[in-house]
């Protein structure tokens, strides 16, 4: 997105030393833990990496409040400092940044660009679409 936030789908076991190499201060990841392709033992990569780590499970079938406040309280808390948000797909991400832009004042016609370059939940087929379209709409 920008020097203080960048966002990606699924990590690997390089990826905390990366992050942390490029300046990255925080990571929060809204994947379930045993999503497919999940990073085993997550939260000690992250501490190895010196990383703080903020995680926010949130089912993809059910995105809720609760997990867009402690969102936004895990940005809060970062303070300005530089923070890479991941999940699965990067699906997850493009909603919750979305809605983070637009609280922060975006433009909803640039927020929704943002969000169309990683996933655009009104016109997706996936079968959760639509709890997510209505997630997004919540903005």
């Amino acid at each position: 997105m920008d020097a203080g936030l960048t966002t990606s789908g699924r990590l690997t076991r390089e990826d905390p030393t990366r992050l942390a190499d490029l300046g990255v201060k925080h990571v929060i990841n809204l994947a379930l833990a045993d999503s497919p392709g999940a990073l085993p033992d997550e939260a000690a990569a992250m501490a190895a990496a010196q990383l703080d780590y903020v995680h926010i499970p949130v089912p993809f079938d059910t995105p809720g409040e609760s997990h867009f406040d402690a969102f936004a309280k895990a940005m809060a808390k970062a303070a300005g400092e530089p923070v890479h948000v991941h999940c699965i797909m990067n699906w997850r991400v493009s909603a919750f940044v979305y809605r983070w832009n637009r609280l922060c004042g975006m433009d909803q016609e640039k927020a929704r660009a943002l969000m169309h370059v990683q996933w655009d939940p009104a016109s997706s087929e996936h079968k959760d679409a639509a709890a997510w379209a209505a997630f997004v709409n919540r903005a």
